[in-house]
């Protein structure tokens, strides 16, 4: 599969773009209905795709993770990235923008207000930063009178954090799960 002539078939070109182009996760359903491909054909053109990028070396590599695919850096690079990339978010976040980080990464979707009723301080001037630093976005409104913005992370966190989706940040710990859960949870779950 090194042989640089090598040519993808149509129905590897045709996911590998809509993977390009959707430039997020993309589910099995999902590519079935862009490409128009049955299951086993698009199964075969994504086989083909993942050996394709793998036996020619390329910098990214097609990943599946939780039924959707996606392109990553290859694995091989990560430590290089890392040495690269996880350094400068350690610098650019303070301690408090990183705590805020962490709270909407296991909490989302929560609102600012949760955010703070957690973090027990002010948090509109870091939630703008994240906000403008792409680490997180508004995912939608929550269901209540002002209806405030519902926060989630974005695939730059994922990236910039080396995590393939949002299920692999580590497991917390009993008593930090109930510090990582907003107040409306805890009424729901007594």
């Amino acid at each position: 599969m090194n042989d640089p002539t090598t040519i993808l078939s149509p129905d590897a070109r045709i996911i590998e773009v809509i993977l390009f182009l959707e430039n997020e996760p993309v589910s099995l359903d999902r590519l079935g209905k862009l490409s128009g491909l049955a299951e086993q054909p698009l199964r075969s053109a994504l086989d083909e795709l993942a050996d394709y990028w793998l036996g020619h070396m390329h910098g990214l590599e097609l990943v599946e993770s939780n039924g959707t695919f996606s392109f990553l850096p290859a694995s091989d690079l990560h430590e290089r990235l890392r040495e690269c990339y996880g350094k400068k978010v350690d610098r650019r976040l303070s301690k408090a923008a990183l705590e805020t980080l962490a709270i909407i990464a296991y909490s989302q979707p929560v609102t600012r207000r949760d955010v703070e009723n957690i973090r027990g301080v002010a948090s509109d001037n870091i939630v703008r930063l994240l906000r403008e630093r792409e680490y997180i976005k508004v995912v939608g409104r929550k269901d209540v009178p002002g209806h405030p913005c519902l926060y989630g992370t974005t695939k730059k966190f994922l990236f910039e954090f080396n995590l393939p989706s949002i299920s692999a940040l580590p497991k917390l710990s009993e008593i930090d799960q109930v510090r990582f859960t907003t107040d409306e949870e805890q009424y729901h779950a007594n």
